[in-house]
């Protein structure tokens, strides 16, 4: 885990928006960062995350689900906006 890592770790809303963000591609796309299979993220990992934000938040998930971490940040996943609405 980088410094940067540590960084977006530490700022509730950067991490609560990377958590939410839904993929915006491939197979998962529409799935929250969060909710997405460890293996596909360590794909990512091996051939190289995207550039530019994604691929941070994407780098961030990774972090989270090697180190066990997605059961403590559950509570931080929004449902859908209807939800919200209620």
């Amino acid at each position: 885990m980088t410094l940067h890592d540590y960084k977006m770790l530490q700022n509730p809303e950067t991490l609560a928006h990377a958590i939410n963000t839904q993929m915006p591609f491939g197979k998962h796309k529409g799935q929250p960062l969060l909710s997405l299979p460890e293996p596909y993220l360590e794909w990512f990992y091996k051939q190289g995350f995207p550039n530019g934000k994604l691929g941070e938040q994407l780098a961030l998930i990774y972090e989270i689900k090697l180190n066990g971490l997605e059961s403590m940040l559950q509570p931080l996943v929004r449902r859908s906006t209807h939800d919200e609405d209620l």
